[in-house]
């Protein structure tokens, strides 16, 4: 959804796909079924993800965040997301929250540059 495999990811992939194949087919199978559901699309899901991501104040919110901007979400959208972290996180949610979304604009804006 985002392009790219990020670094954590693709270290945690390597791993099992050597020591453990079939631990890591279970876990992507799992994976995929979560974030694919039939009844939501994926602006939707990924909106949703982000929200979770803010409130753990995860930087692996920026990662779904991109994915949730290429699936058609909107600067408002994104926002409001991070308010309702905030809702339950106080305001670190709001200050990462802010601090995640200049981060995806950055990300944008260095895509936009090279295409």
């Amino acid at each position: 959804m985002v392009g790219f495999v990020p670094p954590r990811i693709e270290e945690r992939l390597q791993q099992l796909a050597e020591l453990d194949p079939e631990w890591l087919d279970l876990q992507e199978r799992l994976r995929a079924h979560a974030i694919y559901p039939a009844c939501m699309d994926q602006k939707t899901v990924q909106i949703i993800l982000f929200a979770i991501l803010v409130n753990q104040k995860s930087d692996a919110a920026v990662i779904h965040g991109l994915a949730a901007r290429r699936a058609g979400a909107s600067w408002e959208e994104m926002q409001a997301a991070v308010n309702l972290a905030y809702l339950f996180g106080g305001t670190s949610c709001a200050n990462r929250g802010a601090e995640f979304l200049a981060a995806i604009r950055r990300r944008e804006g260095d895509t936009e540059r090279q295409e």
